[in-house]
């Protein structure tokens, strides 16, 4: 069914970038309705090797059933019902694949929730958004990896590592999430190079509300605190959750997740 424009349910965008082969890329809608029409809409923007079917975006997903929001969560290429295969993939290809859905799935204004690589996306979605025009309404980044590539792996990696990335192509990253390794490639630590925020003002023109893990093993709670000093040209409010860990995903920190973005929207 579309509602106003918008297909619901499960459906899947043809996308195609300089004449390569073209992406589907899987997303699932909620329309609006009821006292939702008065609110922001919000888009999930996941986590690098997670996909829309996680413990954060089945609980935004309720919760919009519930309050009439509007709602649109997406894999990225490589992950969950999206073509393409994982390590094929680079932050500037799901950025891409980040705009085209928000393009073609949303209406008015938008709250960005991004989750872990997601919070790295949202910053750069917000910035080519604002070259279009300002549709945000705000942006919640859980646990936000920016430029995760090069300040948490690549700077943190031993010389093994660095072999492995630039000789072989590929580093096979134990997961403490899986018990298949995570592939780290060259293209992907290169190309990650052409989107680093950190060491400079970003402007989303929007309110920022960040909910960080003080437990985090993957993205420290130091990350965090050096973004903060980043967004300091816009409202920004920063929530450390002394026992969370990177997945902030227990109920208590769900709850505080879905107020966050109902005081923003």
């Amino acid at each position: 069914m579309a509602v106003d424009g918008v297909e619901e349910g499960l459906s899947f965008i043809d996308l195609s970038l300089d004449g390569r082969e073209p992406w589907r890329i899987a997303r699932r809608c909620r329309a609006t309705r009821g006292t939702g029409t008065e609110r922001a809409g919000v888009m999930l923007l996941g986590g690098f090797k997670s996909d829309m079917r996680g413990a954060k975006a089945a609980h935004l997903d309720a919760w919009a059933e519930r309050t009439g929001h509007a709602f649109v969560r997406f894999d990225y290429s490589g992950h969950g019902e999206s073509s393409g295969r994982f390590e094929d993939g680079t932050i500037g290809d799901w950025l891409a694949q980040s705009l085209a859905v928000f393009d073609a799935s949303t209406r008015g204004p938008q709250i960005l929730v991004g989750s872990s690589m997601g919070g790295w996306l949202a910053l750069l979605l917000a910035r080519r958004l604002a070259e279009q025009g300002r549709r945000l309404r705000g942006l919640v980044l859980i646990a936000p990896a920016v430029d995760f590539t090069e300040e948490l792996i690549w700077k943190n990696a031993d010389d093994d590592i660095r072999r492995a990335i630039l000789e072989d192509g590929a580093w096979l990253r134990p997961s403490p999430y899986s018990p298949e390794p995570t592939p780290i490639t060259r293209k992907l630590i290169e190309d990650g190079r052409a989107h680093l925020l950190l060491g400079d003002v970003i402007r989303t023109y929007a309110p920022v509300h960040i909910l960080q893990g003080m437990c985090d093993e993957d993205v420290p709670y130091a990350h965090a605190l050096r973004l903060l000093d980043c967004l300091a040209a816009d409202p920004v409010v920063l929530t450390l959750v002394t026992e969370g860990d990177h997945r902030l995903s227990r109920e208590a920190d769900l709850a505080h997740l879905t107020a966050t973005v109902e005081a923003l929207g």
